[in-house]
């Protein structure tokens, strides 16, 4: 019996799953069925990426397609990567790496390329040296029916030091539907 909560408490740990701001139940974390799919690498569960796959991920290999088979078709959704570990763990803001909104339902359930209405393009995982782990969480949200979403703050407000919560609450967004994270550290480190 104490071995489950023992596990529990160490994967916490090791992925930071309790970073995530308090407004935002992330208990779906690495679960609901959300993957994203790089050219050599489906990602269905958290994990870390291995050495040899580190340089392809920051540098070679574009935005993934995503993958969601429970997406109602006739909804649309808001796609989030951020890293919240820039420009620390412990900041309680996020490095944007892409939120892309409008995007159609029946897509997520074929595991296309993600279309949609670009807030942030598309910025590949590149943890600076030295820094250690990142963690890259890809959030999945069903947008409210005929809203239009914006990035709260200046017109071209800067990628580090984001607000997720501040987006959330500006768009009403409900709780994510789905979520999966990855960790990744420099490929030269």
């Amino acid at each position: 019996m104490a071995l489950p909560g023992l596990f529990l408490v160490l994967s916490a740990c090791i992925f930071g799953l309790n970073h995530v701001e308090a407004t935002q139940d992330m208990s779906n974390l690495c679960s609901n069925g959300l993957e994203v799919i790089y050219p050599e690498l489906d990602i269905d569960k958290c994990l870390t990426i291995p050495q040899n796959m580190r340089k392809k991920i920051s540098h070679v290999w574009g935005a993934p397609k995503v993958y969601f088979p429970a997406a109602d078709e006739k909804s649309l959704y808001v796609l989030v990567m951020v890293d919240p570990d820039a420009p620390s763990s412990t900041s309680g803001t996020y490095w944007r790496h892409w939120v892309v909104t409008d995007i159609k339902g029946s897509a997520l359930k074929k595991g296309r390329e993600v279309k949609g209405t670009t807030l942030t393009g598309y910025y590949p995982p590149t943890p600076p040296r030295g820094t250690g782990f990142h963690r890259y969480q890809f959030i999945l949200y069903q947008q409210p029916a005929g809203r239009v979403m914006s990035l709260p703050g200046p017109e071209n407000p800067p990628r580090g030091k984001w607000n997720l919560n501040a987006f959330i609450e500006t768009n009403v967004l409900g709780p994510p539907d789905a979520a999966v994270q990855f960790r990744t550290q420099n490929y030269e480190d």
